[in-house]
């Protein structure tokens, strides 16, 4: 079975067990780890590493790059273990997020297309081990990734050295569902040859020089399953108010009956709203994203999108063992690609793309914070979301109005911490409505987002906000002094509200 996976005869004799490759790895040394949003990671060499640090008890650490997110509590382990000395560029782990808020681990929050850039102009430390998960390595050398391609081809190519998970449980099914492209150096490389989504540009693999392979790790364990949450009638109405829009812009000639290639990203209000084109009249859709969820494959089953691209697969337990287990009917649906393809702003432009992804807060003028709570505290990351919204032919942003039982309000004064300026966003839709700011100065943006997507309990403290402002005059409006008051207000009595409204609630 394993020579059946491990079809490189010149490899055979590389095959070693976790602990012996985990004793490779050298404290101060940088790790390339596969993986994108809980998929296709490297699972046991990491856990091995960190259980060798804790043995031996000695001063260890490692710089650490991925694709995006780990699943198999890879980064929960090694940020317990107090090994990680540096990581980037995403992360979605509850005991990591608190290692980097409290200053313990340094972490690069950057966009997901700029990582291979980086590391092929030799900005970043150099990669002494990129280890990879596969299903399978060809007889010519190829690695067939699992079930995501993220930064893998890239830290494959650059790496000193290379270790291979082989993974006997993932589905030999999935070798044929690869197209790895990798650009040259800027000022270098030609266009990259993708005009449609359904297009090959690339190979089925990774390739690897063999000299490289210093070890070849046999695993039986598959991905962690998506933490996404069922739709909810609040996002069923967020969905509605979408597909409303969407319909209003095919009728006026914006839009083709098919719409354009649709992207999501990861989360479960993104996937929630996704899930509203099941029940409407949009077909022969077509997906270039990166985190193909169970939305995705929903509207596949349902026949309503044609073919999707993305990086990674990354599903519900029940999703995944229904696709895993019928992957030969999605095989003329589907195509996995290295990130800086699935993100690139050239393609995403070319492509004319409707991008659709998650906010923690929208301020009055449409700037937008994705990443840090209340201006400081790291949640996740940017991921992909402003490689989309500055490019995509529809930037638009979801979030519900109210969090914390009404206590933070979505719809901010100003936002703690900016992601995507006004200028990056065309569309902000709440379960209260939907507000589209293109050819909108910040005076008219300001009035249309407070009545259409701010929630009720909230709605006449940002018009008292705004109509303040407007008497300081400027072409942005702002009370300086009182910008940030919901947050720090927040911050001292646990609500956002005006005591006069919390008090009579």
């Amino acid at each position: 079975m394993v020579w059946e996976r491990l079809r490189d005869k010149r490899l055979h004799d590389k095959i070693v067990q976790a602990e012996e490759a985990a004793s490779w790895i050298e404290d101060g040394m940088t790790l390339g780890l596969s993986g994108f949003t809980r998929a296709g990671d490297a699972k046991v060499v990491p856990v091995a590493l960190a259980e060798r640090a804790k043995r031996e008890g000695k001063p260890f650490s490692v710089n650490v790059y991925t694709g995006a997110s780990l699943g198999s509590d890879v980064d929960a382990v090694m940020a317990e273990a107090g090994i990680v000395r540096k990581r980037l560029p995403f992360q979605a782990d509850p005991v990591m997020r608190k290692k980097i808020n409290s200053g313990e681990m340094m972490f690069i929050d950057q966009h997901l297309s700029h990582t291979a850039e980086w590391i092929r102009s030799g900005v970043l430390d150099p990669i002494d081990y990129a280890i990879v998960e596969a299903v399978a390595v060809t007889e010519d050398g190829y690695i067939i990734p699992a079930t995501s391609v993220g930064n893998s081809n890239i830290f494959v190519e650059y790496a000193k050295h290379v270790i291979i998970e082989l993974n006997m449980v993932q589905s030999a099914a999935l070798e044929g569902l690869h197209d790895v492209y990798t650009p040259g150096k800027q000022g270098e490389r030609e266009p990259i040859p993708l005009t449609k989504v359904d297009q090959r540009i690339g190979q089925i693999g990774i390739p690897v020089d063999p000299a490289k392979v210093k070890g070849i790790v046999i695993t039986n364990q598959m991905d962690s399953p998506s933490t996404i949450v069922e739709p909810d009638e609040e996002t069923a109405v967020m969905a509605g108010h979408l597909i409303r829009f969407l319909r209003e812009e095919v009728e006026k000639g914006r839009l083709p009956r098919n719409l354009a290639p649709l992207q999501s990203g990861i989360g479960t209000v993104a996937n929630a709203v996704f899930n509203g084109f099941l029940d409407s009249e949009f077909s022969d859709l077509t997906v270039f994203s990166e985190v193909l969820q169970d939305a995705v494959f929903d509207l596949l089953d349902a026949g309503k999108i044609a073919f999707a691209s993305g990086c990674s697969i990354t599903l519900t337990a029940e999703k995944m063992n229904h696709v895993m287990e019928n992957l030969d009917q999605y095989r003329d649906k589907l195509l996995l690609r290295p990130q800086e393809i699935t993100n690139h702003p050239e393609l995403i432009r070319r492509m004319g793309l409707i991008s659709i992804n998650t906010a923690l807060e929208v301020d009055i003028y449409g700037n937008v914070n994705s990443t840090n709570v209340s201006g400081t505290r790291m949640m996740n990351g940017i991921g992909g979301s402003g490689d989309f919204a500055r490019n995509a032919r529809l930037a638009i942003f979801v979030t519900k109005s109210i969090a914390k039982n009404g206590h933070i309000s979505s719809i901010v004064p100003f936002v703690s911490h900016v992601d995507h300026t006004e200028h990056d966003v065309d569309i902000i839709v709440t379960e209260q409505g939907l507000a589209d700011l293109r050819g909108l100065a910040p005076r008219e943006r300001a009035r249309l987002i407070i009545e259409n997507c701010a929630h009720p309990l909230y709605r006449d403290q940002l018009r008292d906000y705004f109509e303040e402002a407007l008497t300081r005059g400027g072409h942005t409006p702002h009370v300086l002094e009182k910008a940030f008051s919901w947050h720090t207000q927040y911050a001292q009595e646990g609500s956002m509200l005006a005591k006069e409204t919390a008090s009579s609630r």
